[in-house]
């Protein structure tokens, strides 16, 4: 866990590239105070030694099935999928699809251990923090710290998306949904410490999954929300999401900006999000 200092910034955009439909503004000066943050998320090990001491059930397990993207579908397991989403047709209803078993039947995660935790719903990753004696971080203190003490930057480390050329992310490159060229490295997720941490020494605050926070969605959070401390806990459909993940690309859906947002309802699981833990001081 990092000590991230309490402070103010300015959060949200009203950036040229944003989503204004998505609540991304207006940018307003908030004030956090200091909390405790995960420097990476959570790993398929850690998620391991919970499920081991606890005899933890995902929802995902529970339900039977959860999104794979299709390019890791296997041909073996094509033949059982019936369910393809008709405006995402890229995810394919995997049954069996869990967090240790990412693609379906006959995947695994031996090989990755030190990659983050996904087929992880909203109350899966709150199951984790409550025996973990963490929380899970607002949608400010996430903001704040993926911005690393910079102001008012589109990424955790700059404006530029490949700062002197180095990818620091990991996302889509390529004709999404069909080719990625995997310039960055990985084609699906990437080890939690994967690229060069941000100024408060957090990792992957960009790309490689989404990260669940512990507000209710609305597209109204920057005009109702307080400007000291803020949180949205009045229930909606939705809970948020941020960071974006190795699916978002340049040409469209570049949420993987700091001031980006999106949301899922808290059942939710696929294979490109997880979560990172917070603590108060």
């Amino acid at each position: 866990m990092i000590w991230i200092p309490g402070g103010e910034f300015v959060m949200g955009t009203d950036a040229a590239d944003g989503f204004p439909a998505d609540g991304e503004g207006p940018p307003r000066p908030v004030r956090v105070d200091g909390f405790y943050l995960s420097a990476h998320a959570v790993t398929n090990a850690d998620f391991k030694a919970f499920v081991e001491a606890t005899g933890y059930v995902t929802e995902a397990e529970r339900f039977g099935w959860s999104y794979v993207f299709h390019l890791f579908v296997s041909e073996a397991v094509k033949q059982s999928v019936t369910d393809v989403p008709q405006s995402t047709p890229w995810w394919y209803v995997v049954n069996g699809a869990r967090w240790d078993k990412p693609e379906g039947p006959g995947s695994g995660i031996e090989d990755r251990m030190d990659h983050p935790v996904v087929h992880v719903s909203w109350h899966d990753a709150a199951a984790y923090c409550s025996w973990a004696g963490a929380r899970l971080p607002t949608e400010a203190e996430w903001e704040y710290a993926a911005r690393g003490g910079l102001a008012r930057k589109t990424y955790p480390w700059g404006d530029l998306l490949k700062e002197g050329g180095e990818h620091r992310c990991n996302i889509w490159q390529g004709k999404f949904p069909v080719k990625n060229n995997e310039s960055d490295g990985y084609a699906g997720t990437a080890p939690v410490d994967a690229y060069a941490p941000n100024g408060h020494g957090l990792y992957n605050m960009a790309g490689n999954v989404w990260e669940w926070c512990a507000d209710w969605f609305t597209p109204a959070y920057h005009s109702i929300t307080a400007a000291s401390n803020p949180r949205f806990d009045q229930p909606t459909d939705t809970r948020s999401m941020r960071g974006g993940s190795y699916l978002c690309r340049r040409s469209s859906c570049n949420r993987y900006r700091v001031a980006a947002r999106s949301s899922n309802t808290p059942d939710s699981s696929s294979g490109n999000c997880g979560f990172r833990v917070a603590r108060s001081r």
